[in-house]
């Protein structure tokens, strides 16, 4: 049977964190205390409720999967940037390997950016210098971000962040 593709996008519930983690860990580009954020970020996102007295709270974390015949094949969390004027940080983006090509990533990124249409103006992502990061840093650029800034040796020695943001044309 051949799988159906574009995804169905939908909002991760509390029963996507584990599936989320594999996911991102089948990558293989990510460490072990990155999969822990990643772990955190997902359920935060998840879990989230207004404490009592903040029910108009902005929430820290959107979170979004990419289901392929059943399966979460891919996910992308975002989030305001603190102390700035519509800022958001596209925190993270990842789709299983099996899936790769096939379109996810992009509809999970443009359905990101179509909910952050008049919201912000600017999306900002942090992504690594290393080489086997450079699909990802492609990924990016085609998807209309420029990248902004390298800071050498940042994640580690010989690991540059590379930052790259993209302008979001008001409402």
């Amino acid at each position: 049977m051949t799988p159906r593709y574009p995804p169905l996008l939908r909002e991760l519930t509390p029963a996507d964190v584990g599936r989320v983690v594999a996911l991102t860990s089948a990558t293989s580009v990510f460490r072990a205390d990155e999969l822990l954020i990643a772990e955190e970020v997902v359920h935060d996102a998840t879990h989230w409720t207004p404490k009592p007295g903040e029910e108009g709270a902005e929430r820290p974390y959107y979170a979004l999967g990419a289901e392929v015949d059943g399966v979460l094949m891919g996910w992308v969390c975002w989030g305001r940037t603190p102390c700035t004027e519509g800022t958001w940080d596209l925190y993270w983006l990842a789709v299983d390997p099996a899936a790769h090509g096939r379109g996810i990533g992009s509809a999970l990124v443009d359905e990101m950016e179509r909910r952050l249409a008049g919201v912000a103006r600017l999306v900002s992502v942090d992504t690594s210098g290393r080489a086997d990061y450079g699909p990802t840093r492609a990924f990016y650029a085609a998807r209309g971000y420029d990248a902004v800034a390298r800071v050498p040796d940042f994640y580690a020695p010989g690991d540059d962040q590379v930052i790259f943001t993209k302008r979001l044309p008001a409402r």
